[in-house]
């Protein structure tokens, strides 16, 4: 009469079959049963092909009725394939111990599905068969989830994975982290709160720095919503202040902004473009705007004028020589606060006088027309300061 087998090799009593054997296999059944509960395995794969596991029945020894099953060798010509036959229903911890090249192995039933692991991946995976597809029981064993209030006391975390998303004890989202993009260490902080928002502070030891280091090279972005501002805040004894510090291998000096006792709050809003003219200062209006203003360092004096028409430059003094001829200057268009002087530098605006015309639609002393200076004091001298479009040009000293 023909023996039975289970799936995994045991033999099965038959009625009226090996009569006074029973013994003996017996014990072979149990080695087979011990084996399977607990026993080791290796299997050398097969480079580039498949390794078939199938049953031995009535004897130990079977790679496939063992529990843990290692898989050795090194593959340098293509993927590695190790196949159950498709009616198992067993599970197995397989231990790929392959030489972690750069092609896959796989462990799968016949006809189904596998588990793969991929080109240069090693390490134990708890695989299981349900008769027609091999399946990863432990796709999720080493994620752990922390919920709640948890306490990790003297435990390493090697490379562990958080959500996007960190909530306070209520649920609440203090802080959302998104990657930006495919870049490595590249991330953005955003609080999702509709409340405060996140808090970034240093506890227990005093006068404890809060440090960004970003890696690589680069810019570090501060990305206000569309409302909102940078602020640096002050507390009882100091203002905000902000440090920009010098190159390290220069030293360690610094230079920064701080504020005073405000009165009120103050924003300057920056020019739109570089000076034009080398020199100039950032002046502001009464909103805070600030330009770029060509600062009066005193008049710039030339060089000694006879001819009998000229075109004056504000902010610029002229010795006019009427030895000659009768001079006639015209000024330029003015802007408030620019000054014009001149000086009789022979002592003839008695003989021939010196007529002072104003820019077109402009006025000297409140008079749309020219001013003819003379003089009875040798060398005088006089200097027009413009005042605005009613008075135009006006004596700064008389």
């Amino acid at each position: 009469m023909a023996s039975n087998y289970t799936n995994l090799g045991i033999q099965l009593m038959t009625t009226g079959e090996k009569a006074g054997t029973w013994g003996t296999l017996t014990n072979t059944n149990w080695n087979i049963m011990e084996q399977i509960a607990g026993g080791y395995a290796t299997q050398a794969l097969t480079d580039n092909g498949t390794v078939t596991l199938v049953k031995s029945d009535g004897s130990t020894g079977a790679v496939m009725a063992t529990r843990v099953i290692k898989l050795t060798g090194t593959l340098s010509v293509g993927n590695a394939i190790v196949t159950v036959p498709d009616s198992i229903e067993n599970w197995w911890i397989v231990n790929n111990a392959e030489g972690g090249s750069t092609y896959t192995v796989t462990f799968k039933t016949v006809s189904g599905t596998g588990v793969t692991w991929a080109a240069g991946v090693t390490g134990a995976k708890l695989i299981y068969s349900d008769g027609t597809n091999c399946v990863d029981a432990s796709a999720g064993f080493g994620e752990v989830t922390l919920t709640g209030t948890e306490t990790l006391t003297n435990k390493t975390l090697t490379s562990p994975k958080i959500g996007t998303n960190i909530l306070d004890t209520a649920g609440l989202e203090l802080i959302n982290l998104t990657a930006t993009g495919s870049a490595v260490n590249e991330f953005t902080i955003a609080n999702a709160a509709t409340t405060a928002g996140p808090t970034l502070s240093a506890t227990g030891e005093t006068n404890v720095p809060i440090n960004i280091t970003p890696k690589g090279t680069g810019d570090v972005f501060i990305n206000p919503p569309s409302s909102g501002s940078l602020a640096i805040k002050g507390n009882a004894t100091n203002g905000g202040k902000l440090k920009i510090f010098e190159d390290t291998d220069l030293g360690s000096y610094h230079t920064g902004f701080t504020t005073g006792n405000l009165t009120e709050d103050i924003v300057y809003t920056l020019p739109l473009e570089d000076a034009t003219t080398s020199g100039d200062a950032l002046t502001s209006n009464a909103s805070g705007v600030l330009s770029w203003t060509t600062m009066s360092g005193g008049t710039s004096w030339q060089a000694v004028e006879t001819g009998a028409t000229m075109t004056a430059v504000a902010g610029e003094g002229y010795f006019i020589d009427t030895t000659s001829n009768a001079c006639n200057v015209t000024l330029p268009a003015g802007t408030l606060g620019d000054e014009v002087s001149l000086i009789d530098y022979a002592g003839t605006f008695d003989v021939n006088a010196l007529t002072v015309t104003p820019d077109s639609g402009e006025k000297i002393q409140g008079e749309a027309a020219d001013a003819t200076l003379t003089s009875s004091v040798q060398r005088s001298a006089f200097t027009l300061v413009y005042s605005g479009a009613a008075q135009g040009w006006l004596l700064k000293d008389k």
